[in-house]
């Protein structure tokens, strides 16, 4: 394949990304979702701001963003570094999104989207990960940190093509980034757990 596919592929995965459907929901209820929460465009803060069904719905959606491009590419070329650019674009689109700003989500879903069509079992031991450390923290983004930090490790165990590989390596590491600020909130003591509600929004950075 040649540069110009690959610039498709990652242009193509980044425009879906780019969407929010946490922002379109919380508008379609009168809601500035940036303004409410953590101010994030993710699921867990549209969860909060409009009630656990929308946020599984809008976790659903956002995670097709990075299963649809991915998949489609994988199983009609079977090229796996087409695949993973396309699926690294709608990763990049959901955290960076040119429409908003680059202000986005932090990105689980997209990037559990993607990776779920690439190497299922990769995003199988990230997710139970992920639902291991929320049991035992009551903190999605305990869970969601878990989640990257595995998903590099596990894609190497599992002998995944490179491009996976490094899909899972990178957009971990990057996903752990955009939890920067939960994680310093989680050694303060400050994080919100399950059942709990923040009485403010955090400052700009954890947006």
């Amino acid at each position: 394949m040649s540069g110009v596919h690959f610039a498709l592929a990652s242009t193509g995965g980044y425009a879906l990304g780019s969407i929010s459907f946490a922002l379109l929901f919380a508008r379609a209820r009168g809601v500035d979702l940036r303004t409410v929460g953590s101010g994030n465009l993710g699921a867990t803060n549209a969860s909060r701001a409009l009630g656990r069904g929308t946020g599984v719905l809008i976790y659903l959606l956002d995670a097709l963003k990075g299963f649809l491009p991915a998949g489609v590419l994988f199983w009609t070329t079977h090229d796996p570094a087409l695949a993973a650019a396309a699926g690294a674009g709608a990763f990049l689109g959901h955290v960076l999104p040119v429409w908003h700003g680059f202000r986005g989500g932090k990105g689980v879903a997209t990037l559990s989207g993607a990776l779920l069509a690439l190497s299922p079992w990769t995003a199988l031991a990230a997710g139970i990960s992920l639902g291991a450390t929320v049991l035992m923290t009551r903190m999605i983004s305990a869970g969601s940190i878990a989640f990257g930090i595995v998903l590099g490790p596990a894609a190497w165990v599992l002998g995944e093509p490179r491009p996976i590989f490094l899909l899972a390596a990178f957009g971990g590491l990057l996903l752990v980034f955009t939890h920067r600020a939960n994680i310093q909130r989680i050694r303060t003591g400050r994080e919100s757990r399950i059942g709990e509600r923040r009485a403010a929004a955090p400052p700009p950075e954890d947006q």
